[in-house]
């Protein structure tokens, strides 16, 4: 039985100096856990003269990472650097030469999971990655094990802290989003290229890990239908509450008789849903099993420590694996594809808000567009907007995306309408 587990780390930025400094500061207490010590002995990085945020030997450092996963005296390779390209060829080097991999990265995991689970496999070793989808919160080891008598029917949640902090800030302190993304700038919330983020794109990475695991399936990019934050405006925002809900950026997966529901999208959702109360930068996901009932996952979603402290614990799964020579396979490869229900098919309630001519009539002829597509109104806020016209918001029963389309096509061909201005899912 070893008495000292080797690590060798693959860069050392935000997450790799939370992850390094945590097994720094508790190395003691993390041997008394393992019974076996964790030694860093090597660690890659683009640059050797770059500040780090944490205190790092510099005998430590290389800029070949070759040193680290050829190195046949390390047996923990932790794939901290970021990016798809360099990362998948360093990961699939170092399952081949016989190491446990532990990622953080959403990017690689998405695109190329099935793929590298499958080389850990035929090695006969495992890839950890429970920090690529909730930073600090567990996820991926209550999906795999904790709730695996489960079959689980949905997952929904706020998985994008950038995207929930600006929303949080324009709800409550009435700011336009532009505003709002600055400021989530100016405190570290978001990059300096927010794109990812604010497309929603950094969140369907997360759903499709999670969707993947939830429902024991192999999950593409192409699967998920993707919507961002960058159309929602304060008016909507205030509409929203006026009528009872929160606007939150939100993935769903859902697995249904008809096949799998996979969307990020911006969306209204019941203030009294434990979702609405999630602010700021913080994360949350939402859970429904079928023997379990409904569970939620709430916490920091990124950052140097709650990220580091996720990695670390998956550090800590491989030393155990290492340690006591267990062989347990890799669940993830034998997951197969499931159907996915085209989007057109998908059925939800929807918000609208359009501005047209104030004039007699103009209701008549809204609903007659709406009827003849079959969609059924719920709520109707209307407020004058300037002398000629007026705005009017419109909540519809739930109804399939297809036939709400039409009822759109048919609002765009009427003279009346002057502009369709906003269209938010509603999620009860």
């Amino acid at each position: 039985m070893k008495k000292k587990i080797t690590i060798g780390m693959l860069g050392l930025g935000t997450v790799g100096g939370g992850t390094l400094g945590i097994l720094q500061k508790n190395r003691q207490e993390l041997q008394h856990k393992l019974g076996v010590d964790l030694e860093v002995k090597r660690i890659a990085v683009r640059d050797l003269k770059k500040p780090r945020s944490v205190a790092v030997d510099p005998a430590l450092l290389t800029d070949n990472p070759d040193q680290v996963l050829l190195d046949p005296e390390i047996d923990i390779v932790v794939e901290v650097m970021g990016g798809t390209d360099a990362a998948r060829r360093g990961i699939a080097m170092a399952l081949e030469n016989g190491k446990y991999v532990v990622t953080a990265n959403k990017d690689l995991m998405a695109q190329y999971g099935p793929e590298l689970l499958a080389v850990a496999e035929a090695n006969g070793k495992n890839i950890y990655y429970e920090a690529s989808v909730g930073g600090g919160i567990p996820l991926i080891r209550p999906l795999k094990y904790c709730l695996g008598a489960n079959r689980i029917k949905k997952v929904m949640g706020i998985i994008n802290g950038t995207t929930n902090y600006i929303l949080t800030q324009m709800s409550r302190e009435g700011k336009e989003f532009d505003e709002a993304l600055a400021e989530a700038q100016a405190r570290g919330f978001a990059e300096a290229d927010p794109t990812n983020d604010i497309s929603g794109k950094d969140a369907a990475y997360k759903l499709n890990i999670l969707a993947s695991l939830a429902f024991s399936t192999v999950v593409s990019m192409e699967d998920i239908y993707l919507e961002g934050i960058d159309n929602v405006k304060l008016r909507d925002i205030r509409y929203a509450r006026e009528l009872g809900y929160a606007v939150k950026l939100l993935a769903v997966g859902e697995e249904t008789e008809a096949g799998l529901i996979l969307r990020v999208n911006p969306a209204l959702i019941p203030l009294d849903h434990p979702l609405a109360a999630v602010e700021n930068e913080f994360n949350a996901i939402f859970l429904e099993g079928d023997a379990v009932g409904e569970v939620m996952f709430y916490g920091r979603g990124a950052g140097a420590l709650p990220t580091g402290s996720a990695v670390c614990a998956d550090i800590m799964d491989a030393a155990r694996a290492i340690k006591y020579e267990q062989q347990n396979g890799v669940l993830e490869t034998t997951f197969t594809r499931k159907k996915v229900v085209p989007m057109q098919e998908q059925h939800s309630r929807f918000y609208l808000r359009l501005k047209a001519e104030d004039e007699p009539g103009v209701f008549a002829k809204l609903a007659h567009a709406f009827g003849a597509a079959r969609v059924s109104l719920d709520m109707i806020i209307q407020k004058r907007s300037d002398a000629k016209t007026a705005e009017i918001v419109l909540v519809t029963h739930d109804v399939s995306e297809g036939a709400f389309a039409a009822a759109l096509a048919s609002l765009r061909e009427m003279p009346a309408i002057r502009s369709i201005n906003s269209i938010l899912r509603v999620i009860e």
